[in-house]
Protein backbone atom coordinates (compact mmCIF):
# COMPACT_ATOMS: atom_id res chain seq x y z
CA UNK A 1 0.00 0.00 0.00
CA UNK A 2 1.73 3.28 -1.15
CA UNK A 3 1.81 6.46 1.21
CA UNK A 4 -0.78 8.64 0.53
CA UNK A 5 -3.37 5.58 0.53
CA UNK A 6 -2.21 4.74 3.68
CA UNK A 7 -2.35 8.55 5.12
CA UNK A 8 -6.10 9.11 3.83
CA UNK A 9 -7.18 5.54 5.64
CA UNK A 10 -5.62 7.02 8.53
CA UNK A 11 -7.55 10.39 7.95
CA UNK A 12 -10.83 9.05 7.72
CA UNK A 13 -10.43 7.11 10.87
CA UNK A 14 -9.70 9.68 12.46
CA UNK A 15 -12.17 12.41 11.01
CA UNK A 16 -14.90 9.70 11.62
CA UNK A 17 -13.96 8.31 15.72
CA UNK A 18 -12.22 11.80 16.44
CA UNK A 19 -9.21 9.62 18.56
CA UNK A 20 -7.41 6.84 17.20
CA UNK A 21 -4.72 4.42 18.62
CA UNK A 22 -1.02 3.03 17.02
CA UNK A 23 -2.06 -0.45 17.61
CA UNK A 24 -5.68 -0.01 15.49
CA UNK A 25 -4.25 2.34 12.75
CA UNK A 26 -1.36 -0.93 12.12
CA UNK A 27 -4.27 -4.15 12.52
CA UNK A 28 -6.15 -1.59 10.19
CA UNK A 29 -3.27 -0.84 7.41
CA UNK A 30 -1.44 -4.22 8.26
CA UNK A 31 1.91 -2.43 8.55
CA UNK A 32 4.13 -2.34 11.57
CA UNK A 33 3.79 0.30 14.65
CA UNK A 34 7.03 2.50 13.57
CA UNK A 35 5.13 2.71 10.61
CA UNK A 36 1.89 4.53 10.98
CA UNK A 37 4.41 5.81 14.12
CA UNK A 38 5.81 7.75 10.88
CA UNK A 39 2.64 8.56 8.91
CA UNK A 40 1.43 10.27 12.29
CA UNK A 41 4.36 12.57 12.78
CA UNK A 42 4.10 13.68 8.74
CA UNK A 43 0.33 14.11 9.16
CA UNK A 44 0.38 15.76 12.01
CA UNK A 45 3.72 18.25 10.59
CA UNK A 46 1.52 18.84 7.83
CA UNK A 47 -1.30 19.90 10.31
CA UNK A 48 -3.53 17.71 9.25
CA UNK A 49 -4.33 15.73 12.81
CA UNK A 50 -2.53 16.09 16.09
CA UNK A 51 -0.74 13.46 17.37
CA UNK A 52 -0.74 12.24 20.71
CA UNK A 53 0.80 9.36 23.26
CA UNK A 54 -0.39 6.03 21.47
CA UNK A 55 -2.34 7.64 18.79
CA UNK A 56 -3.86 10.83 17.30
CA UNK A 57 -6.54 13.05 17.01
CA UNK A 58 -8.60 15.13 14.86
CA UNK A 59 -8.29 18.68 15.20
CA UNK A 60 -11.61 19.61 15.50
CA UNK A 61 -11.61 17.42 18.70
CA UNK A 62 -9.16 20.11 20.40
CA UNK A 63 -10.53 23.05 22.57
CA UNK A 64 -7.67 25.12 20.73
CA UNK A 65 -8.63 24.02 16.85
CA UNK A 66 -9.11 26.50 14.66
CA UNK A 67 -12.68 26.69 14.33
CA UNK A 68 -12.76 28.00 10.49
CA UNK A 69 -11.76 23.97 9.57
CA UNK A 70 -13.85 22.29 7.47
CA UNK A 71 -15.72 20.02 10.27
CA UNK A 72 -15.81 15.80 8.69
CA UNK A 73 -19.69 15.10 7.65
CA UNK A 74 -20.55 18.49 8.50
CA UNK A 75 -24.13 18.45 6.84
CA UNK A 76 -24.78 14.96 8.55
CA UNK A 77 -23.90 16.10 12.27
CA UNK A 78 -26.11 19.31 11.23
CA UNK A 79 -29.02 17.51 10.73
CA UNK A 80 -28.25 14.96 13.80
CA UNK A 81 -28.00 17.88 15.57
CA UNK A 82 -31.26 19.52 14.71
CA UNK A 83 -33.06 16.02 15.33
CA UNK A 84 -31.22 16.03 18.80
CA UNK A 85 -32.76 19.75 19.40
CA UNK A 86 -36.59 18.89 19.41
CA UNK A 87 -36.02 16.28 22.04
CA UNK A 88 -35.78 19.68 24.82
CA UNK A 89 -38.18 20.85 27.01
CA UNK A 90 -38.24 23.70 29.25
CA UNK A 91 -36.18 23.41 32.57
CA UNK A 92 -34.33 19.91 31.59
CA UNK A 93 -31.42 18.72 33.21
CA UNK A 94 -29.30 18.08 30.31
CA UNK A 95 -25.85 15.74 30.59
CA UNK A 96 -23.82 16.00 27.46
CA UNK A 97 -20.46 14.48 27.00
CA UNK A 98 -17.75 15.65 23.95
CA UNK A 99 -17.34 14.84 20.63
CA UNK A 100 -18.22 16.90 16.70
CA UNK A 101 -22.36 16.02 16.60
CA UNK A 102 -22.40 16.83 20.37
CA UNK A 103 -20.36 20.49 19.42
CA UNK A 104 -23.32 21.01 16.88
CA UNK A 105 -26.07 20.41 19.44
CA UNK A 106 -24.58 22.84 21.34
CA UNK A 107 -24.58 25.30 19.52
CA UNK A 108 -28.66 25.22 18.16
CA UNK A 109 -29.90 25.74 21.99
CA UNK A 110 -32.85 27.32 22.35
CA UNK A 111 -31.83 31.07 24.00
CA UNK A 112 -35.45 31.49 25.10
CA UNK A 113 -35.81 27.65 27.09
CA UNK A 114 -34.54 27.18 30.69
CA UNK A 115 -31.92 24.67 30.98
CA UNK A 116 -29.47 23.54 33.23
CA UNK A 117 -26.42 21.57 31.27
CA UNK A 118 -23.64 19.46 32.80
CA UNK A 119 -20.25 18.10 30.92
CA UNK A 120 -16.94 16.59 31.61
CA UNK A 121 -15.66 17.71 28.58
CA UNK A 122 -13.82 20.81 28.52
CA UNK A 123 -14.52 21.81 24.71
CA UNK A 124 -18.09 21.42 25.36
CA UNK A 125 -18.17 23.67 28.30
CA UNK A 126 -16.68 26.56 26.05
CA UNK A 127 -18.58 25.60 23.97
CA UNK A 128 -22.03 25.80 25.91
CA UNK A 129 -20.94 28.99 27.51
CA UNK A 130 -20.50 30.63 24.10
CA UNK A 131 -24.23 29.97 23.32
CA UNK A 132 -25.91 29.61 26.29
CA UNK A 133 -28.26 32.57 26.73
CA UNK A 134 -29.63 34.16 30.62
CA UNK A 135 -31.67 31.22 30.65
CA UNK A 136 -29.43 28.43 30.45
CA UNK A 137 -27.21 27.62 33.20
CA UNK A 138 -23.49 25.47 32.07
CA UNK A 139 -22.11 23.27 34.72
CA UNK A 140 -18.42 21.89 34.52
CA UNK A 141 -17.91 18.50 36.17
CA UNK A 142 -14.20 18.52 37.43
CA UNK A 143 -11.72 15.49 37.75
CA UNK A 144 -8.69 14.21 36.09
CA UNK A 145 -8.44 15.54 32.18
CA UNK A 146 -8.00 13.01 29.84
CA UNK A 147 -5.26 14.27 27.51
CA UNK A 148 -6.93 12.88 24.54
CA UNK A 149 -10.10 13.35 25.15
CA UNK A 150 -10.39 16.64 27.35
CA UNK A 151 -12.51 14.92 29.34
CA UNK A 152 -13.03 14.44 33.06
CA UNK A 153 -12.59 11.10 34.23
CA UNK A 154 -11.61 9.55 37.55
CA UNK A 155 -13.10 9.21 41.06
CA UNK A 156 -14.15 12.67 41.56
CA UNK A 157 -16.44 13.26 38.32
CA UNK A 158 -17.91 9.77 38.69
CA UNK A 159 -18.77 10.78 42.56
CA UNK A 160 -20.06 14.11 41.07
CA UNK A 161 -22.56 12.71 38.75
CA UNK A 162 -23.81 10.11 41.61
CA UNK A 163 -25.86 13.39 42.84
CA UNK A 164 -27.26 14.34 39.71
CA UNK A 165 -30.59 13.06 38.00
CA UNK A 166 -30.56 14.11 34.25
CA UNK A 167 -33.43 14.15 32.10
CA UNK A 168 -31.54 13.56 29.06
CA UNK A 169 -27.96 11.76 28.58
CA UNK A 170 -26.46 12.79 24.82
CA UNK A 171 -24.20 10.25 24.35
CA UNK A 172 -21.48 11.49 21.88
CA UNK A 173 -20.94 7.92 20.04
CA UNK A 174 -17.77 6.93 18.64
CA UNK A 175 -18.90 3.00 18.18
CA UNK A 176 -21.92 1.31 18.06
CA UNK A 177 -23.20 -1.94 17.10
CA UNK A 178 -25.84 -4.57 18.08
CA UNK A 179 -24.53 -6.90 19.19
CA UNK A 180 -21.08 -5.36 21.25
CA UNK A 181 -23.42 -2.30 22.45
CA UNK A 182 -21.71 1.09 22.92
CA UNK A 183 -17.77 0.64 23.27
CA UNK A 184 -15.07 3.16 23.83
CA UNK A 185 -11.18 3.56 23.05
CA UNK A 186 -10.30 4.21 26.74
CA UNK A 187 -11.06 2.63 29.49
CA UNK A 188 -11.01 5.80 32.32
CA UNK A 189 -13.58 7.00 29.42
CA UNK A 190 -16.24 4.41 29.45
CA UNK A 191 -16.22 4.22 32.95
CA UNK A 192 -17.24 8.14 32.87
CA UNK A 193 -19.86 7.04 30.20
CA UNK A 194 -21.19 4.83 32.43
CA UNK A 195 -21.67 7.07 34.78
CA UNK A 196 -23.22 9.61 32.89
CA UNK A 197 -25.83 7.34 31.82
CA UNK A 198 -26.77 5.98 35.40
CA UNK A 199 -27.29 9.57 36.59
CA UNK A 200 -29.69 9.80 33.53
CA UNK A 201 -33.44 9.17 32.44
CA UNK A 202 -33.00 8.54 28.99
CA UNK A 203 -30.21 7.98 26.95
CA UNK A 204 -29.78 9.44 23.27
CA UNK A 205 -26.87 8.37 21.32
CA UNK A 206 -26.16 10.91 18.31
CA UNK A 207 -23.80 9.18 15.84
CA UNK A 208 -23.41 9.47 12.24
CA UNK A 209 -24.64 6.45 9.78
CA UNK A 210 -20.42 5.33 9.44
CA UNK A 211 -20.07 4.99 13.35
CA UNK A 212 -22.80 2.19 13.16
CA UNK A 213 -21.99 -1.43 13.24
CA UNK A 214 -18.45 -0.84 14.72
CA UNK A 215 -16.79 -1.64 18.06
CA UNK A 216 -13.61 -1.07 19.73
CA UNK A 217 -12.33 -2.51 23.20
CA UNK A 218 -14.11 -1.47 26.40
CA UNK A 219 -18.25 -1.88 26.90
CA UNK A 220 -19.98 1.27 27.87
CA UNK A 221 -23.42 -0.42 27.61
CA UNK A 222 -25.64 -3.02 26.01
CA UNK A 223 -27.26 -1.32 22.82
CA UNK A 224 -30.68 -1.60 24.64
CA UNK A 225 -29.87 0.89 27.55
CA UNK A 226 -30.04 3.15 24.31
CA UNK A 227 -33.74 5.01 24.70
CA UNK A 228 -33.52 6.84 21.09
CA UNK A 229 -31.06 6.56 18.37
CA UNK A 230 -30.05 9.59 16.32
CA UNK A 231 -28.68 9.70 12.96
CA UNK A 232 -28.33 11.39 9.60
CA UNK A 233 -30.99 9.05 7.97
CA UNK A 234 -34.44 8.38 7.99
CA UNK A 235 -36.04 6.53 10.74
CA UNK A 236 -37.42 4.23 8.44
CA UNK A 237 -34.28 3.22 6.89
CA UNK A 238 -33.37 -0.40 6.03
CA UNK A 239 -29.66 0.56 7.43
CA UNK A 240 -31.61 0.87 11.05
CA UNK A 241 -33.74 -1.89 10.95
CA UNK A 242 -32.06 -3.86 13.39
CA UNK A 243 -31.71 -1.20 15.51
CA UNK A 244 -35.29 -0.59 15.77
CA UNK A 245 -35.97 -4.23 16.34
CA UNK A 246 -34.26 -4.12 19.56
CA UNK A 247 -36.51 -1.32 20.55
CA UNK A 248 -34.88 1.65 19.99
CA UNK A 249 -36.41 4.86 18.81
CA UNK A 250 -35.02 6.41 15.74
CA UNK A 251 -35.21 9.87 15.09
Amino acid sequence: MRKSERHQIILNEVHMHNRVLLSDLAHILNVSMDTVRRDLIELDKSDNLKKVHGGAVSNGFNIHSDQSREIYEYENKSIIARKGISLLNHGDVILISGGSTNLELAKLLPKKMELTLFTPSLPMAVELLNNASKNIEVHLIGGKLSQGSQLAIGGSSINMLSEITADICFLGTGYMDIEKGITEIDWEIAQMKKAMIKASKRLVSLTISKKLNTSNRFKICEINAVDTLITELEPDSHYLENYAKHGLTLL
